[in-house]
């Protein structure tokens, strides 16, 4: 793909506090903190869960494109998703496992009259079209730097 096909996105971000985070995205705010029992103030859902928040919105998106390109008539669709995290890398414990999810289960519930093969067919497009799958699926350039105020 070209670079001139490319689409940006982009987030501002500010601390609030140890565990607080206030997001700007286009002309919304989101709310980004830890429950209290990970010390948080429960102010909004923690970095993890947006990463499945952000998973099901996709899987929405794309699940939808994908069934009107295939003629399936989705009357609704909902998801589930959940995710396995060991903490004791991220918490400085050990230096083992890794300290994002070690699995993502997702379940998705689809009102439709569309046979069970179909309906495996659009799922495979769906997750093989999905952007957000492909960047938990696969390994994604990362440039994280620091600068000093």
């Amino acid at each position: 793909m070209s670079e001139q096909n490319l689409v940006s996105f982009g987030t501002e971000a500010v601390s609030d506090n140890a565990t607080k985070t206030t997001v700007e995205v286009r002309d919304f705010e989101l709310v980004i903190d830890e429950p209290e029992s990970l010390g948080g103030t429960d102010d909004g859902p923690n970095p993890l869960e947006y990463v499945l928040a952000s998973l099901s919105g996709c899987l929405n998106v794309v699940g939808h494109l994908v069934a009107d390109e295939m003629d399936i008539d989705v009357r609704s669709m909902s998801f589930s998703a959940e995710g396995d995290v060991d903490p004791r890398k991220f918490q400085g414990t050990s230096d083992e496992p890794r300290a994002g999810y070690e699995e993502i289960r997702v379940t998705v519930d689809v009102d439709t009259d569309a046979d069970e093969e179909t309906l495996d067919d659009w799922i495979a497009t769906v997750e093989e079209r999905c952007p957000v799958t492909d960047n938990l699926r696969y390994e994604t350039p990362l440039d994280i730097s620091v600068s000093t105020a």
